[in-house]
């Protein structure tokens, strides 16, 4: 009996999350039907994994990102020059339950390269997983990020983002897919494709080396040429212990639209 009831109380709880995922895919669908579009830049270069904080933790993690080598013009009207350019924001993540994590990220923030300090906005996001995701073979969730934005950041003060996670394990080979879906609320037609891949070899418990592609194919209703697509391929060393976990990575563009060289480094705390 004791073992019956457990199993039920198992049952019962995954049927609310899937109810709740549901529920939250709904509201994104209508929200992306009212409206989206890219943004100039990014404050975090990450492919999420699905991995998420137990329930009562919290982390700190520091996104930072550097442009050496990169687009001379701004991307939208006022906005950031991303050549010399450094962006990036502080990620509060706090862990409710086994399949739930709240995150904040304020201020986002960038240092242009005429030595600008420029507030960009914050963001509150939603990462529904599936419990344990780290012992699965295959797994997934989905991230819904919600964005106040500065004019010189993106063309709209609010925009959104719908980010699946899907993952599979081969021993101690990952392969990851987030194909993002960005909205800033202008039409349907306007949805930005963005999607990003990792493909990682995790040598150890704390030690792994990644290829991580990141792409912009522009807006559903347009989508752009190969010319004008920002294609950006990083390889990425990761450490995961103490004091710190420690993602550093370099990133090249491949087409015109893209940077020719990115570095990006994410310093993570647990609480």
């Amino acid at each position: 009996m004791p073992g019956q009831l457990q199993a039920r109380t198992g049952r019962d709880g995954m049927h609310i999350v899937w109810n709740c995922l549901r529920a939250l895919a709904l509201a994104a669908l209508v929200l992306i039907l009212r409206s989206t579009g890219a943004a100039a830049q990014t404050d975090e270069i990450q492919v999420y994994n699905g991995e998420i904080n137990a329930p009562g933790q919290l982390s700190l993690t520091l996104h930072n990102n550097y442009t050496p080598i990169g687009r001379k013009e701004a991307e939208i009207p006022g906005g950031i020059v991303p050549q010399g350019a450094l962006n990036g924001v502080p990620e509060w993540g706090y862990g409710v339950t086994d399949w739930l994590e709240l995150g904040l990220y304020l201020p986002l923030y960038s240092v242009t390269r005429d030595g600008r300090f420029l507030i960009n906005g914050g963001k509150f996001r939603m990462l529904f997983a599936e419990p344990h995701v780290a012992d699965r073979q295959f797994f997934y969730a989905v991230n819904f990020e919600f964005s106040y934005n500065a004019h010189h950041w993106e063309t709209t003060h609010f925009s959104m983002e719908m980010r699946p996670i899907v993952g599979v394990r081969f021993g101690p080979v990952d392969f990851i897919v987030n194909p993002i879906i960005d909205n800033n609320f202008t039409g349907i037609g306007s949805l930005d494709f963005a999607p990003a891949a990792r493909l990682d070899y995790n040598f150890s418990p704390s030690w792994a080396v990644a290829l991580e592609n990141y792409s912009d194919f522009g807006e559903f209703r347009a989508l752009a040429g190969l010319r004008d697509q920002q294609q950006t391929l990083f390889a990425v060393v990761d450490y995961s212990g103490e004091p710190l976990d420690v993602e550093a990575g370099i990133g090249h563009g491949f087409t015109a639209a893209s940077d020719g060289l990115v570095l990006k480094l994410m310093l993570t705390r647990n609480f």
